[in-house]
């Protein structure tokens, strides 16, 4: 195990606020569970957030990227700055990333969807940035 493993899994064990499986309230009121977060080692690492959201594949009536992008600076707002803090560690960068079935981290699936959105945590605020 990692030493950023071992940080990331203490503080989720110090707070169910960022367990995986929790359900999250997102303002396109889709809902969103979290499915893993990463905590990568090195001084660029980024902190990943992976969550499941099954209705951006749907293709009638299902959330567009345009809609799901509030929910992805909600989340890096309300789940990545709390576990950043708790932390005592400041990652480069937060990926969040909502897919709409369990997709293991780094492997392919042409028939997944999968949202994406890079921020930089900086003054408690999550800046987003173009990848």
């Amino acid at each position: 195990m990692t030493r950023g493993t071992i940080m990331l899994l203490a503080a989720l064990a110090a707070g169910p606020a960022t367990a995986e499986g929790k359900s999250y309230d997102v303002p396109s009121g889709q809902p969103v569970s979290l499915l893993e977060a990463i905590w990568e080692d090195g001084a660029a690492a980024p902190l990943r957030l992976r969550f499941l959201a099954p209705r951006i594949a749907q293709a009638d009536g299902g959330i567009t990227f345009a809609e799901a992008e509030s929910d992805l600076a909600h989340l890096c707002k309300t789940v990545a700055l709390p576990l950043i803090a708790e932390a005592g560690r400041t990652p480069a960068r937060v990926i969040v990333s909502l897919s709409d079935r369990a997709v293991p981290h780094g492997q392919a699936d042409p028939e997944a969807t999968q949202f994406f959105e890079a921020f930089r945590p900086e003054d408690g605020r999550c800046i987003w940035e173009a990848f």
